[in-house]
């Protein structure tokens, strides 16, 4: 007689979903590296490429050298220097606009827990019904409503910055002043909030919260 049994399959462990995906990681480093450079250069043209200072520079040295230039000479050369930074600068924007775009498409494609405003709306409800653990819940809904700031933060700044480096070409925008107020403006806006991302984290990684930062390295489990 032929023993008869009940046959078994091999069980495949159900894939765990990153508490972070891989393209969120990605557009978070790649902005944070943007973003660096961006205030990198807007730092170097107010103060190592100041104009003003490097014009009375060159001038100097080429008159100990036995050149003779002029004060508009030596404008001009140090308004290249500074122009060569600024264009550094308007190439790094370029980036930030693509990485805005990319953004808002990758929306799209994450899980549906995952999802900015799916996310944004749980907490609020959370904050809303919970009766434990109210501190808590009321913290996690306010520190993503910063991060909602924050994504209009940077499409503002994406938007502006369009604007500023295509003025030239579109008179209508030229005429427009307030662009680059508001660029200049939402710029300390994105500092401060750079400022308060980073004292957040430290205090999270070293409270209640650890590995904050290795989650947003290697994804981390949900």
């Amino acid at each position: 007689m032929i023993a008869t049994g009940p046959t078994t399959k091999d069980i495949q462990p159900t894939p765990q979903i990153k508490k972070n995906s891989a393209g969120i990681r990605l557009w978070h480093w790649l902005n944070a590296i943007v973003i660096s450079g961006s205030l990198l250069t807007v730092l170097l043209h107010s103060t190592l490429m100041n104009t003003r200072q490097n014009a009375a520079v060159i001038k100097d040295q080429l008159k100990e050298a036995g050149a003779t230039v002029t004060d508009d000479q030596a404008r001009h050369a140090a308004h290249e220097l500074s122009d060569s930074v600024w264009a550094a600068h308007t190439w790094i924007g370029y980036g930030l606009v693509a990485l805005v775009v990319f953004r808002l498409l990758l929306e799209f494609f994450q899980v549906a827990d995952q999802k900015f405003l799916r996310s944004l709306k749980r907490l609020y409800q959370q904050y809303k019904d919970t009766k434990e653990n109210r501190e808590q819940a009321r913290h996690d809904f306010w520190v993503k409503t910063l991060y909602a700031m924050f994504y209009l933060m940077i499409i503002t700044q994406a938007i502006t910055g369009l604007c500023l480096a295509f003025e030239d070409d579109v008179p209508a925008l030229k005429a427009i002043h307030a662009f680059r107020e508001i660029h200049s403006f939402n710029m300390y806006l994105i500092l401060g909030f750079i400022c308060l991302h980073l004292g957040g984290v430290y205090w999270a990684e070293r409270k209640n919260k650890p590995g904050i930062v290795s989650d947003m390295i290697n994804g981390g489990q949900e």
